[in-house]
């Protein structure tokens, strides 16, 4: 792929247009809200880490999510506190395992 060929962004995928699976500019903790950091199991990589993010983001209340492999720790910011059970359900989806919060 040279400079002047751009691949057009897929839509659903984990990555923002900065090519990085995060985009922190712009996240919803700065405007306040809940924060809840989950522990997950099973995450190693950067499409692990947007394969959940992008289950718990569809999450109504959800305004912010940032999940780190290397530590498996989810931080979560929503409007309202989160039900755990809603919140594993996602987790699961995306194939991964919720142990609780951290």
């Amino acid at each position: 792929m040279t400079a002047e060929t751009q691949l057009p962004q897929a839509t659903g995928s984990c990555c923002s247009p900065t090519g990085s699976c995060h985009d922190p500019a712009g996240t919803d903790a700065e405007q306040g809200g809940v924060t809840t950091v989950y522990q997950v199991t099973g995450m190693t990589c950067g499409h692990c880490e947007g394969a959940v993010s992008e289950e718990i983001s569809a999450l109504e209340g959800v305004t912010s999510v940032k999940a780190v492999a290397s530590t498996g720790q989810v931080t979560v910011v929503s409007r309202a506190p989160l039900d755990e059970e809603v919140v594993r359900a996602a987790v699961d989806e995306a194939g991964y395992e919720l142990a609780g919060r951290a």
